[in-house]
């Protein structure tokens, strides 16, 4: 059995003021092409789509087009919630949509079996058993209890997640056993886990309810597929646990990855072997620094890798104590007729400590809102469990603002 292994797209995402839309075609004819190339007998999008809950209607026409495109090569299509996919807009049309082969999961159910797919071989018999566990929020596990400290609703959040974990393996494993003992058992999951590196864009996009899930108390899948960390990793070193990352860079410093999508080959049982599919840059995308004087050759050296039907978009952090009244303009010089388009500029101040400087570099469209929160607490003379509350608080109000929008 062969499984394609994707997550993060955000459909519809707007970066520096630039729509994605012609990158996120380029890369959905693409997955299309190694589905075909590599036999591919199911893919899944292990959450967030979409780059919001409401997304706009070019992002939701990609999303179908791509659904009619990859059902006409036989390849089935499973589809799991992320935290930025909005649980009513993405399920509205899974019943459509499994029509064409592809099953939607986009919250947590009711009834834990409803997430239990069967995903079959192209010939017809049954290849694998998938636990699809989307984006879990705390309300679908858990009751809120009064008095708790945000530490205790971490740990008792962790647990109930687990839990889940648990009981829907436990589901697979009676199926398995009606199936005939021998077919593996993979798990999908849309979270942050101990030992996961992350980006800055992870911080930046991503607002998530759990800090780290513990690698531990995952279920003994042979696979299981994550999304939710935007660099592809194995987590802990552990071969059958695996973030894809996302398939376009989605931030800056992601700029020099190398994206990809996981070719994941399941026996009996097992795990045969993972590789990794390099995707195409389909849009140059780079950061440059240095003073100004190295600034002129760093600019043109990231210009070589564009042209004029496609430019280099930018990013120039100038390092320097200096204040300089037309940076702006003289940046402008620096580029004035090759094929980068500057998108930011950002000052680096040479002598300030590393936490100033990480301060001046950050923009509000770089944090959460409860970074920013955080942020202003620190401002108060507060103890540390009055912070701590408050920030428990703040969570919560975010949370309901949340469950509203969803």
């Amino acid at each position: 059995m062969r499984l394609l292994h994707t997550s993060d797209w955000h459909l519809g995402q707007h970066f520096m003021g630039k729509t994605r839309q012609a990158e996120h075609g380029a890369f959905c004819a693409w997955l299309v092409e190694q589905v075909r190339a590599h036999e591919v007998d199911a893919l899944v999008i292990a959450g967030d789509v979409f780059d919001t809950g409401a997304p706009p209607s070019y992002a939701r026409e990609q999303y179908n087009r791509f659904v009619v495109e990859l059902s006409a090569t036989g390849c089935a299509l499973v589809v799991l919630g992320g935290n930025h996919d909005s649980v009513a807009m993405l399920g509205e049309s899974k019943t459509l949509l499994a029509q064409l082969g592809t099953r939607v999961i986009p919250g947590v159910c009711a009834d834990p079996a409803e997430q239990l797919v069967v995903l079959g071989r192209r010939d017809g018999r049954p290849g694998a058993i998938l636990c699809g566990i989307p984006f879990i929020r705390p309300r679908d596990v858990l009751l809120s209890q009064a008095g708790q400290s945000a530490v205790d609703k971490q740990q008792s959040l962790q647990q109930a997640i687990a839990r889940h974990y648990q009981a829907l393996y436990a589901l697979a494993e009676a199926k398995r056993d009606e199936l005939g003992g021998t077919l593996p058992i993979i798990a999908t999951g849309h979270l942050t886990t101990v030992g996961a590196s992350a980006s800055e864009s992870v911080r930046e996009i991503y607002v998530g309810s759990l800090e780290a899930f513990p690698t531990s108390a995952f279920p003994p899948a042979a696979y299981i597929a994550l999304g939710h960390i935007h660099r592809p990793q194995k987590v802990g070193g552990l071969e059958h646990v695996r973030y894809c990352g996302s398939p376009i860079p989605l931030s800056f410093d992601e700029a020099r990855q190398q994206k990809e999508v996981l070719l994941v080959e399941l026996g009996d049982g097992d795990l045969r072997q993972v590789t990794a599919l390099a995707v195409p840059r389909f849009q140059p995308l780079l950061s440059v620094a240095g003073s100004l004087g190295e600034l002129q050759l760093a600019i043109a050296e990231a210009a070589a890798q564009g042209s004029r039907e496609l430019p280099v978009w930018l990013e120039v952090r100038v390092r320097g104590d200096d204040y300089l009244s037309d940076l702006q303009q003289r940046i402008a010089a620096l580029c004035e007729g090759l094929p980068v388009e500057v998108l930011r500029i950002r000052r680096e101040r040479g002598t300030a400590s590393a936490a100033l400087n990480a301060m001046a570099r950050e923009t509000l469209d770089e944090l959460s809102a409860e970074e920013v929160f955080a942020q202003r607490l620190q401002l108060e003379q507060l103890d540390g469990a009055a912070a701590e509350r408050l920030q428990g608080l703040y969570r919560e109000v975010l949370e309901a603002v949340q469950s509203e929008l969803d």
